[in-house]
């Protein structure tokens, strides 16, 4: 028999699953032992319908209720939100997000499987809508290009069969896309979109690597020394970065209330260095927290965090102010990450259901 789980019920009532896990505790109580998640018959469905229906207090129908790992029948999604029906980018109507759904195994028919996939440094590559001849920015390419500026996140899918399994929110890169040449589904070479998309709340884990290249690819040359005037002191360490996303300014906005409600005071620090005047994201005198925040995990955006906060924090030291670098993050990165920033004393503080949780 079929068991209905808290993320189809979420759909369905458009209420958040932690809701739904409580009405779950208060009428069933706690789960067994060794048992991770809820899988509830029809009559223990229709009982949480019976208490978080629409007309007794459910959440706005335009919430995004579905949790990273959550499996559901692709139909499911469109009648909760509605979107095109086929596809793999979908601009439902109902919210601002745009659901991207991945899928080795068909994109594989129609030429996709060439660049998409999860590369060394966290990036996911996508390719664009388009089976026929070369792909154009219309539609659901359009709106995938647009999405930061627009400030519609991203919610990346994988597919199996009519399922599909919620990786987490992305957002676009630096340069969000590239052309590449790809075969159509005859086989004829086009021009395709490829996107580049970075996590911010996801499990990357659950997405296929990009297929490994034959090693006639691979080249190596001689390496040279950079030319001293390639480094500018306080250039942004991801050139392309010139402006913050929304998600990185929500991040700071919200961290500095957080800081607020800590009985601190969030600052601007301006710093000097061979007559270059840089600043952090944020200061914080009472502990002397000096902070970088980046719109993503991934190891690219972490890597510059790293340089960024620890150039801040000698200078202020150097200046004779109290420094301890702190990086700032949608969310937690991989485990090797977390460990070098660890194994380098700089604190990592990250969103958490309560607002943010220093993490080492």
């Amino acid at each position: 028999m079929s068991t209905i789980t808290p993320a189809q019920l979420s759909l369905e009532l458009s209420v958040g699953q932690k809701r739904i896990r409580a009405v779950l505790r208060e009428l069933y109580g706690t789960l067994s032992e060794g048992v991770t998640r809820w899988d509830l018959s029809e009559s223990q469905a229709d009982a949480v319908r019976s208490r978080l229906g629409r007309a007794q207090g459910a959440l706005d129908p335009k919430s995004w209720t579905l949790e990273i790992g959550d499996t559901v029948l692709r139909r499911e999604i469109h009648a909760a939100y509605g979107g095109q029906q086929q596809g793999g980018i979908i601009t439902p109507r109902a919210i601002p997000d745009i659901l991207v759904i991945t899928s080795p195994e068909s994109g594989a028919r129609h030429g996709y499987d060439a660049f998409e996939g999860l590369q060394e440094d966290g990036y996911f590559l996508y390719t664009g809508e388009g089976q026929y001849g070369h792909q154009e920015f219309v539609r659901g390419n359009a709106a995938l290009r647009d999405s930061a500026a627009n400030g519609r996140p991203i919610r990346l899918f994988t597919k199996q069969g009519t399922s599909v399994t919620y990786v987490g929110e992305f957002t676009t890169g630096e340069p969000p896309f590239s052309i590449q040449r790809i075969p159509d589904s005859d086989g004829t070479l086009r021009e395709g979109i490829i996107f580049k998309l970075v996590p911010v709340v996801a499990d990357v884990v659950a997405l296929d690597p990009m297929p490994i290249q034959p090693a006639a690819a691979v080249r190596t040359g001689s390496w040279t020394a950079p030319e001293s005037s390639s480094y500018v002191v306080g250039a942004p360490a991801l050139p392309a970065e010139r402006v913050a996303s929304r998600i990185e300014f929500a991040l700071q906005a919200d961290f500095g209330l957080w800081i607020e409600e800590r009985g601190e005071t969030p600052k601007d620090l301006a710093l000097s260095s061979a007559g270059a005047t840089i600043k952090p994201d944020l200061y914080v005198e009472e502990t002397g927290w000096i902070v970088e925040a980046k719109k993503s995990p991934a190891r690219e955006y972490v890597r510059a965090a790293i340089g960024q906060v620890l150039d801040y924090a000698l200078l202020a030291r150097e200046s004779g102010r109290k420094a301890v670098p702190v990086i700032l993050l949608p969310s937690r990165p991989v485990a090797h990450i977390e460990a070098l920033l660890s194994e380098l004393n700089i604190l990592l503080v990250v969103r958490d259901d309560d607002g943010f949780a220093i993490v080492n």
